[in-house]
């Protein structure tokens, strides 16, 4: 049980000094006041405390009690996780509302897990074994998608002296004894973790496997490695969100954290309402089933937004460790950012450009190492990617959050507003983007799916760097003073921004493209390019080209061909093979 240590001095607005104790530590977990709202030690000077409040301390006076349990702030990790909405402390949102409704009161204590529920536990490991810490001792089949397997703790280790049966369990339950020289260690289902500490792993790996999208944009010219972090910058409106819900239910990662931080109510209430609606494409299973939501808003204490990254990322490690790759969505770091902004001058620190602490890249920094594919204390191998979404005042890429940003990330999805406005999604600027990763994951590609498929990328953003120092001559003289070719490399540009960049979120069959097809219609713009390009040298004019019926199969070819007909896409290189052939002008 939480032990009083001390007293509200002072309250300003989310940092409240406590006075009268000197057993506080930095970054213990606190509740104060007679709400027992939870908090963090943030600053120590004698006697006296600064504890920053991660709930509403509207009516909070000096004189009430502070307690605390003498541990850091921690999250629960057991099977139970997925499906489950959580706010930035890791309280079950749907479990208060049963029990309160609509109004939830501050400082209500909720467990994350849930307590009453039977597992089904099988053990995979056997007595008189010695194990290691991250250890598998068993599974649980936790929905239908995922087994999670239970782990020895990180800091344990010793022989196996008792494991359960095979049967239900709940998470507080023993499920297995280890024994060392210290004595006797009992493991249940579940396990703590401070939230700040990142948890171990054996060793960190070159990522080498792409985590596929289904986007065309990012995975053939921008594309993110498991294990990988992006930043995906964008103004108001440019499609941030429509970015990661199309990620998080099309990638190829095992499991899904989406955290809402700070976003707008109306935004993640929307999150929400749809995500339970959404069926994961390849199981044929609601997409919750494998998917941890923590839902912090814009009108929610400011103070909370700092914690739920580190929840957020904490959960993902724990998945991370089993064996499984991760992929974390968090919208957005900004908000996230505002909030250090915010503490820091409650904490009445220096700031620097635009009122951000001075420490605001080193936060950025310990955030996304975080991420990475490992390999494991067992020996498996798991990774947590990051997608982050940025929101730079007016779309303004030199402030702090977004220049600091890209320091520590690899690739770089930059939204466009005027690819926005004129309804071309997803709004990835080929442009300002960038990826770091093509030279880690080119061989899996090549072994995959063509050893093309390099130069074809190179080949098309080449064209892409020539349309746009043509676009500035067009702009002043237009196109009819360009020589031919340099008037087909305008075509063959918007022919491969209208029939591949863009992309219908609500068609069935363009929503999601496999790298096969993705890497086959790439192959026939670019062969189409060097067919047209020979043509016109000997005098067919671009109009003409334009006019071929080919063409027009070629634009309408990614609704046209599903994924399992791609043997058409093949054809039709053929197609326009033929279709170039002398006699046929």
């Amino acid at each position: 049980m939480p032990c009083i240590v001390g007293r509200v001095y002072r309250v300003n607005g989310p940092v409240v000094e406590v006075e009268g104790n000197r057993l506080l530590r930095m970054m213990d977990m606190v509740e104060v006041g007679s709400f027992h709202l939870v908090g963090e030690v943030v600053h120590l000077k004698g006697d006296h405390a600064l504890v920053q409040v991660y709930e509403d301390t509207t009516s909070l006076r000096p004189g009430e009690p502070v307690y605390s349990e003498n541990q850091p702030l921690s999250v629960e990790l057991g099977p139970g996780l997925l499906g489950t909405i959580y706010d930035g402390i890791q309280r079950p949102l749907e479990f208060i509302y049963r029990k309160q409704g609509i109004a939830i009161s501050r400082g209500i204590q909720a467990p994350a897990l849930d307590r009453t529920r039977l597992w089904q536990f099988k053990p995979l490991a056997g007595t008189g074994q010695d194990l290691t810490p991250g250890s598998i001792l068993g599974e649980v089949p936790e929905t239908e998608l995922v087994t999670h397997r239970v782990l020895v703790p990180p800091f344990v280790s010793g022989k196996l002296t008792w494991i359960a049966e095979p049967g239900e369990y709940r998470v507080e339950d023993t499920i297995a004894v280890l024994e060392n020289t210290q004595g006797k260690f009992p493991v249940s289902l579940y396990q703590r973790w401070p939230v700040r500490k990142a948890r171990p792993y054996r060793k960190k790996i070159e990522p080498d496997q792409p985590l596929l999208t289904g986007q065309r944009v990012i995975d053939t010219l921008f594309p993110l490695a498991k294990g990988g972090c992006v930043a995906v910058p964008g103004g108001f409106g440019t499609g941030k969100t429509v970015i990661q819900h199309q990620t998080a239910k099309w990638s190829d990662a095992d499991i899904v954290v989406f955290v809402g931080c700070g976003e707008r109510g109306n935004e993640m209430t929307d999150v929400l309402l749809n995500f339970p609606q959404l069926i994961d494409p390849r199981k044929n299973r609601p997409l919750m089933e494998r998917t941890i939501f923590i839902a912090n808003t814009s009108n929610m204490p400011v103070a909370a937004r700092e914690a739920s990254i580190y929840t957020a990322i904490t959960l993902a490690e724990y998945y991370r460790d089993m064996g499984y790759h991760v992929a974390l969505m968090a919208d957005s770091t900004s908000r996230w950012a505002e909030a250090l902004r915010e503490l820091s001058g409650r904490l009445e620190e220096m700031p620097l450009e635009e009122g951000f602490p001075a420490y605001l890249p080193s936060r950025l920094a310990e955030f996304y190492e975080r991420a990475g594919a490992v390999e494991t204390l067992s020996g498996n191998f798991g990774s947590v990617s990051i997608i982050a979404s940025v929101s730079p005042p007016g779309g303004d890429f030199s402030e702090p959050v977004t220049s600091h940003t890209k320091r520590f990330v690899r690739a770089f999805w930059a939204l466009d507003r005027e690819l926005a406005n004129s309804r071309h999604y997803p709004s990835i600027s080929w442009v300002e983007s960038y990826s770091e990763y093509v030279e880690d994951i080119r061989n899996w590609y090549h072994e995959k799916i063509g050893p093309e498929w390099l130069s074809l990328r190179y080949t098309i953003l080449e064209l892409l760097q020539k349309e746009q120092r043509l676009m500035q001559i067009v702009k002043l003289v237009g196109p009819d003073v360009l020589p031919s070719s340099q008037r087909l490399v305008l075509e063959t540009c918007t022919l491969f921004k209208n029939a591949f960049l863009q992309q219908n979120a609500y068609d069935p069959v363009d929503t999601w493209t496999s790298p096969r097809k993705q890497f086959l219609m790439l192959k026939a713009i670019v062969f189409f390019h060097q067919k047209a390009e020979t043509a016109v040298k000997e005098g067919l004019s671009v109009s003409r080209i334009r006019q071929l019926p080919v063409y027009h199969q070629l634009l309408r070819m990614k609704t046209t061909y599903p994924e399992n007909n791609l043997k058409e896409i093949e054809d039709l290189l053929k197609r326009i093979e033929g279709a170039f052939q002398r006699e046929e002008f």
